[in-house]
């Protein structure tokens, strides 16, 4: 088991991830009250986030909540990736009240709903 820094670009904050965690699962690590977890298998969509930097592993993402051309852009659901090295991510969509409290909106270029 090999621990990867994942930076949450928005707020600066960051976390360690195993390479047999989900990025949605190390988040639940930094212990924010109200990070919303929904179906913990690509079915919800709550969980979407735009990878800047790094590499990781995924599993299929469901096209009702990540576009092909999202996918390019980085954006995948937290929940269906698990990073290969240090990895540097924006939150979007529903997870992003609670994760980034009190944050400027980012220029994402994914769509957050």
């Amino acid at each position: 088991m090999t621990l990867h820094t994942v930076t949450i670009e928005d707020d600066g904050s960051s976390y360690r991830c195993s390479d047999s965690q989900t990025l949605l699962e190390g988040m639940e690590s930094l212990g924010k009250k109200g990070i919303p977890v929904g179906c913990r298998g690509g079915g919800c969509g709550v969980c979407k986030v735009q990878v800047i930097s790094g590499t990781y592993t995924k599993r299929v993402m469901s096209r009702e909540h990540i576009s092909e051309s999202e996918e390019a852009q980085g954006c995948v659901l937290a929940c269906r990736v698990r990073p290969t090295n240090a990895t540097t991510l924006r939150v979007i969509g529903k997870m992003k009240k609670n994760v980034c409290r009190a944050v400027e909106p980012s220029d994402v270029h994914c769509s957050s709903t």
